[in-house]
């Protein structure tokens, strides 16, 4: 078997899933990159497109004991990686666990092990996307309110527009990440009562 035949049979969608949760399966892991692409374009090659440039920069060289380059880069990697994971509640390998996992192979996925933790991620990014939108920086562009330190998330600078754009699609990713749980959770339930 090739890796792309593999590949394909582990993210074909399973039976019974509707096509806009194939639809949503596939864009929540879209909706990480463009933040990702912002990061590492701004902090990691340091292209000029963060607002305040060099003094945002420089005060931010060290992150969780690393690099801020470095960190930037793993924390694009793992987000994208958790995006993706909202993939297996409509592909085969959300339902039975893959060939590669040792001592679990083949067996089907509790429905519960795949819920629990996808509606309390769904939850928690609704929130904190969410948050984020109404407060930073409507906020300050709404109020009035003074910025303090140069502020890459600016309605005043095109880069900080920039900014806010690309962090933007985020907002998306809790409520689909819901969407794609229930329907998860009915399609399983539905199983288990047939067969």
């Amino acid at each position: 078997m090739t890796i792309r035949t593999a590949w394909a049979a582990a993210h074909t969608p399973v039976a019974g899933v509707p096509r806009w949760a194939r639809i949503a399966a596939v864009i929540v892991p879209l909706t990480v990159v463009p933040s990702s692409l912002w990061r590492i374009s701004g902090w990691t090659l340091q292209l000029p497109i963060v607002y305040g440039g060099p003094a945002v920069l420089a005060g931010d060289d060290r992150t969780l004991g690393m690099p801020t380059s470095v960190y930037v880069v793993l924390l694009s990697i793992f987000s994208e990686a958790v995006a993706f994971a909202a993939v297996g509640l409509v592909a085969r390998w959300g339902e039975v666990f893959p060939r590669w996992l040792p001592g679990l192979r083949g067996r089907r996925v509790p429905p519960l092990a795949a819920v629990v933790p996808a509606a309390a991620g769904a939850a928690l990014l609704t929130a904190i996307w969410t948050a984020a939108i109404v407060t930073v920086p409507f906020s300050r562009t709404i109020t009035g309110q003074p910025m303090t330190a140069p502020d890459p998330l600016t309605m005043h600078h095109w880069k900080g527009i920039l900014a806010i754009a690309m962090y933007l699609p985020l907002v998306l990713w809790g409520p689909l990440l819901g969407a794609l749980t229930v329907a998860y959770w009915r399609r399983r339930r539905a199983a288990s009562a047939a067969g």
